[in-house]
């Protein structure tokens, strides 16, 4: 496996385990430990000490870049009933997708498993849901009339939302894709592409491979 799918594969670990319908084993936490060591010795076996010791600084930050956001419940549709912690992360967080929803209404159910889908999806994106009768205040600041309503925060503020299902065809069987299609318009969903370790590895990987060309001896010379 390479430097780079050691590090995808570990990221996308940390993200599945945040996926409700999965039991973490201990197994798993095992074999993340094994996958960060290995990463860890390939950047060490670094000739460059720059290179090494820059790497090492950059593959620990990340992976506590990753632990942070997987305790805050990133990769995963979750609720969240308190008031103030919903001011809270939707003011703190880069991008928030909330969903304002009543128990009683077919529709919010339905924006619910459309939800949970696109959560693991987009890992820098905060996705949570919110009973109305549990933020009256909020309600009336946003003034939330019509559900479902579905509010995108960029940089704690309201960018965008989309009320009902008119946007979506106004039927109830849409698709998972013409939900994402309309949130990615507010530029709350960014999907990751690759992650901050490809710079290191690919320098490391590039001055192993010319170490390895100076190596070859032509027999015809």
């Amino acid at each position: 496996m390479s430097s780079n799918s050691k590090a995808a594969s570990l990221a996308a670990r940390l993200v599945e385990s945040n996926n409700p319908n999965r039991s973490r084993r201990d197994s798993d936490d095992e074999d993340d430990d094994a996958l960060f060591a290995e990463l860890e010795e390939e950047i060490e076996n670094d000739s460059n000490s720059s290179i090494r010791e820059h790497g090492l600084q950059v593959l620990k930050a990340e992976m506590e870049r990753m632990k942070h956001m997987q305790q805050n419940q990133h990769g995963r549709y979750a609720e969240i009933t308190d008031e103030k912690e919903v001011v809270r992360v939707s003011a703190h967080e880069p991008r928030c997708v909330v969903h304002f929803y009543h128990p009683k209404f077919k529709r919010c159910e339905i924006m619910d498993k459309h939800l949970t889908k696109l959560a693991p999806k987009y890992y820098n994106t905060r996705f949570f849901r919110v009973f109305v009768e549990n933020i009256p205040w909020l309600v009336e600041k946003l003034v939330i009339k019509v559900l479902p309503c579905v509010i995108c925060f960029v940089d704690g503020v309201a960018k965008d939302r989309l009320v009902g299902f008119e946007e979506l065809g106004n039927e109830d069987a849409f698709s998972t894709a013409v939900l994402e299609l309309r949130l990615s318009q507010s530029g709350v969903l960014a999907k990751q592409k690759g992650t901050v370790l490809d710079p290191v590895f690919k320098v490391s990987s590039s001055r192993r491979q010319k170490d390895q060309d100076d190596d070859v001896f032509d027999l015809d010379d």
